[in-house]
C-alpha cells in the first residue's frame, strides 16, 4: 500500500535528533513557557522575516487569538464582518464565529482554488473589518489588488498559513516575501500532517505589529502578561516545550522538504494525462516555491470511482474536503446559501499521495494507476 502520508517515515529521518531533544526537555524539568519555545519563536520569526512569533496550542487558536486581539485593540467588535473564502477548511471560519464576528463567504478562483480576489470588493460593507486569505493546499493567495483593497477600505489582512509554510510570493518588482509575512498577522498550524509538523498539536502567530504580538501572547496565557494578574478574558493556548523543540529541529529541513514535494508535484503534472483529470495550476510558475504542495489536489467528475480504483491499486488517497463549511450542520443558517464553484470543487477534488519521503517508484505507480482509470 502506498500511504497517503507516511508520517513515521518522515519523522524517522530525524529520529535521533528528536529523541535527544525529547530527553533534554524531560530532564530539564521545565515544560511550558521556557527556553525551547523562545528559541523556536526566534528561529521561525527569522525564517519568515517577521518581528514577532508567538507559539500557541494549534492553528485554530492562532486565528482565534489574532481576531480576539484585534477586538481588544478596538479594530473590530461583535457583529463586524470578515471576508473569507467559501472554499476552505472549517477551522478558518470557526475562528471568526468563535469571536462573534460574521464570516462573509466569497467564491474561489476555479483555477487555483484560492479566494477569488476580483470578487472581494463587491462584498465589502461598512461592517467589513478584515480579509482572511487562505493559502490553500500550499499555494500563495496574494496580489497587489488585494493590498490596494485593504488600503482603500482600511482593512486588516489575516493569513491562514496553516498549509503553506515556506511558500514565497514574488512582487512585480522582484521582491520576495514568505507567506506569514504578507499581511498584518498570520496563523500557522503544526498539526503532524503539515509540511512542518509537530508530534502532536501546535501552532503560532506571526506579525510585525508590537501591540498585536503582546496582546496575542497575553490572551493565549489566560489574559496575563504577569502570573496571577489577568488583564483580559483570555484563553489557555500555549505551545509546549517538547513540541517547540520538535518543530525547531524540523524547521531546519523545511525548504529541502518543500523542494522534494515540488519535484513530486512536477512529475504528476508532467505525466498524468487522463483527459478527465484536472491538475492543479500555479499562477506564479517562475518561483518554484509559490506552491509548497502541502496537498496535491486533482479533480474528477467521478472522484469516488477514481478513489476506489486507486484503492484497488494499493494507493491511499484523501478528500480535502468532502463538505464545504456552508453545508455543514454546524453552520445550518448557511445551508441554503449557494456557492456553485465551491460546491463543484468539494464534489470533485481528490488528494494524491505527496510527501518528501514518497519514493520515485511509488509516484510513478500513482501516475500509471491514474492514467489507467476508465
Amino acid at each position: 500500500m502506498i500511504k497517503f502520508l507516511d508520517l513515521q517515515a518522515i519523522n524517522a529521518q530525524y529520529a535521533k535528533e528528536l529523541k535527544q531533544v525529547a530527553a533534554e526537555v524531560i530532564d530539564s524539568g521545565w515544560y511550558l513557557l521556557g527556553e525551547r519555545v523562545k528559541q523556536f519563536e526566534a528561529n521561525l520569526a527569522k525564517y519568515i522575516g517577521v518581528k514577532h512569533t508567538i507559539g500557541v496550542a494549534n492553528g485554530l487558536d492562532a486565528l482565534r487569538l489574532i481576531l480576539k486581539a484585534y477586538i481588544e485593540i478596538g479594530v473590530m467588535k461583535e457583529g463586524d464582518e470578515v471576508i473569507v473564502p467559501a472554499n476552505t477548511y472549517i477551522a478558518t471560519i470557526l475562528a471568526i464565529t468563535d469571536n462573534r464576528l460574521k464570516p462573509i463567504l466569497v467564491e474561489p478562483d476555479i483555477n487555483t482554488y484560492n479566494l477569488d480576489i476580483s470578487l472581494i470588493e463587491h462584498h465589502i460593507t461598512e461592517r467589513t473589518k478584515a480579509i482572511m486569505v487562505v493559502h490553500l493546499y500550499g499555494q500563495v493567495c496574494w496580489s497587489k489588488e488585494l493590498e490596494m483593497l485593504a488600503t482603500k477600505y482600511k482593512l486588516k489582512i489575516i493569513e491562514d498559513n496553516a498549509q503553506a509554510i515556506g511558500a514565497v510570493y514574488t512582487f512585480p518588482d522582484g521582491r520576495e516575501k514568505k507567506t506569514g509575512n504578507l499581511g498584518d498577522a498570520a496563523g500557522f498550524s503544526f498539526y503532524p500532517g503539515k509540511n512542518l509538523g509537530a508530534l502532536g498539536d501546535g501552532g503560532a502567530v506571526t506579525t510585525n505589529n508590537d501591540q498585536l504580538a503582546g496582546l496575542v501572547r497575553a490572551l493565549g496565557n489566560y489574559g496575563s502578561h504577569q502570573k496571577y494578574i489577568n488583564e483580559y478574558q483570555g484563553l489557555n493556548s500555549r505551545l509546549d516545550e517538547i513540541q517547540a523543540a520538535f518543530v525547531d529541529i524540523k524547521l531546519k529541513y523545511i525548504d529541502a522538504e518543500n523542494i522534494l514535494r515540488h519535484e513530486v508535484a512536477q512529475y504528476y503534472c508532467k505525466n498524468i494525462s487522463h483527459k478527465q483529470i484536472t491538475l492543479p495550476i500555479s499562477l506564479n510558475k517562475a518561483v518554484s516555491l509559490s506552491h509548497v504542495f502541502h496537498l496535491f489536489v486533482i479533480r474528477h467528475p467521478n472522484r469516488y470511482l477514481l478513489q476506489n480504483h486507486l484503492k484497488n491499486c494499493g494507493i491511499q488517497t484523501l478528500i480535502h474536503y468532502p463538505i464545504p463549511p456552508h453545508k455543514q450542520i454546524a453552520y445550518c443558517s448557511y445551508n441554503n446559501q449557494s456557492y456553485p464553484i465551491t460546491e463543484l470543487l468539494h464534489k470533485e477534488v481528490l488528494s494524491l499521495p505527496i510527501s518528501p519521503v514518497l519514493k520515485e517508484e511509488d509516484y510513478e505507480k500513482v501516475v500509471e494507476a491514474v492514467n489507467l482509470f476508465k
